[in-house]
C-alpha cells in the first residue's frame, strides 16, 4: 500500500466552503480504481504538554482558531501508479476551488506501509 498525508492551512472565513469541498473530493477518489481509504480530518484538539501526555490526561479541545484552520488529508492507495492516477483528474477538476480556500501550499508526505 501507499500513504498519503498532506496538511492543509485553510483561511477561517472558507471552512464551510472548503468541507463541503472535501466531501465531493472524497466521494471523487473513492470512485477511482486503486483508492483504499480517503479520510479529511479537521484539527479540533491539541495536547497541554509532554507532562500532561505521560499523565494520560487526555487532550485539550481547541476553542478557538487564529489565523487559519489545519485539516489533513489520510489517503491509502494500491501503489504509486494508482496514486499518480488519481491526481491529474483531480486537480483539473478541484484546484482553482481548492487553491480559493488555502492560506499556502500543503505539506505532503508520501511512503509505503512498514507494519
Amino acid at each position: 500500500m501507499f500513504n498519503e498525508i498532506c496538511i492543509y492551512e485553510a483561511k477561517i472565513e472558507k471552512q464551510d466552503e472548503i468541507e463541503a469541498l472535501m466531501r465531493e473530493v472524497a466521494e471523487f477518489y473513492r470512485s477511482l480504481p486503486g483508492v483504499i481509504d480517503v479520510r479529511y480530518i479537521k484539527r479540533t484538539h491539541r495536547q497541554k504538554d509532554f507532562g500532561a501526555v505521560k499523565a494520560g490526561e487526555p487532550p485539550i479541545r481547541l476553542t478557538r482558531q487564529i489565523g487559519k484552520v489545519t485539516y489533513i488529508l489520510y489517503l491509502v492507495v494500491e501503489d504509486e501508479k494508482a496514486h499518480a492516477n488519481l491526481y491529474k483528474p483531480a486537480l483539473e477538476k478541484y484546484y482553482k476551488r481548492w487553491n480559493r480556500c488555502l492560506l499556502s501550499m500543503p505539506k505532503i508526505l508520501l511512503g509505503e506501509n512498514i507494519v
